[in-house]
């Protein structure tokens, strides 16, 4: 593990977290064996921590005790061979900070919370809903804002005044895939505020301008290229950073080419981790990019 991660390791949140994916059976089912393989796959890889339930995971189509289950199993899994953080968020601020006081989170070290999305609050209701969230967390909050899903980028100002008030948000998970925006929130970020990538094929030139890691879709089939590239750019070596880079960039462009998480689920059947089913509203990739990713995934070593 690089120098750099090793002296920051009071924060579980540096280097690669991955949004776990969760598998399903033909008939729609979670498909916990397989679950099972896929984070020990992560493990293996030597990523830093796992988060349950995000986009990645297919949230939206779970129900809350599907949810709860995923995440008991996780836990079980895990067993604290490295952190987890859990997606709570929403569009209905008291059903988020409900859920926030009512969920087990025994055994989880963050909560992932992604900005309000569909009803498109202005910047003043984004603030207000993070500071009931904060007031609500019994732990660790990590901001995500992603604005390609959520219809409102929350602003680098908005990003900056949550860090400055709420000491319980700890870092931003930032996939509004604008630099200058991400460059703006770490030039002014609270000391030991974490700025963390949201997109994998960003992750590199945004730890170059100080970021601290990255929560990953790519990791779920190729952890340890991925988590070592991001060590080596932690570290300052962007020299061998920058060849994992590349290797990577291909089947990174495949895995969002038709739909996340349907490429990487492509990549994780080809390994005989899991299926790539999914759950409706999304659907399978279509052929011409499943049989790039197939073809793709035997270079990467």
């Amino acid at each position: 593990m690089s120098s750099k991660i090793n002296s920051r390791i009071k924060s579980p949140f540096i280097g690669t977290g991955v949004a776990v994916v969760t598998p399903f059976k033909a008939d729609g089912s979670i498909d916990f064996p397989s679950l099972t393989k896929v984070i020990n796959h992560i493990i293996k890889g030597k990523c830093e921590y796992i988060v349950v339930m995000g986009t990645t995971g297919e949230s939206p189509a779970l129900s809350k005790q599907e949810k709860k289950d995923v995440l008991a199993h996780a836990i079980n899994v895990i067993a604290g061979r490295v952190p987890i953080v859990y997606g709570i968020g929403g569009f209905n601020t008291a059903e988020v900070v409900n859920q926030l006081i009512t969920t087990d989170l025994l055994g989880v070290s963050g909560i992932l919370s992604v900005a309000p999305y569909y009803n498109k609050p202005n910047q003043r209701g984004i603030y207000e809903h993070y500071k009931e969230v904060a007031d609500a967390s019994p732990l660790p909050i990590i901001l995500y804002n992603v604005p390609g899903r959520t219809a409102m980028n929350m602003h680098a100002e908005t990003t900056l005044r949550i860090a400055h008030d709420f000491p319980r948000v700890v870092a931003i998970k930032e996939a509004s895939g604008s630099l200058e925006q991400i460059m703006h929130i770490i030039r002014d970020r609270p000391k030991d505020f974490l700025v963390i990538s949201g997109d994998d094929l960003l992750t590199l030139p945004i730890i170059a301008s100080g970021a601290d890691g990255v929560i990953s879709v790519v990791a779920n089939a190729f952890p340890k290229q991925f988590s070592e590239m991001v060590r080596l750019c932690l570290d300052g070596n962007f020299v061998d950073g920058k060849k994992l880079h590349y290797q990577l960039m291909h089947i990174t462009q495949l895995f969002f080419a038709d739909g996340n998480p349907g490429g990487v689920k492509v990549a994780l059947e080809a390994m005989k981790l899991c299926k790539a089913n999914l759950r409706l509203p999304l659907f399978e990739v279509n052929e011409v990019v499943r049989k790039a990713i197939v073809s793709e995934s035997k270079k990467i070593r």
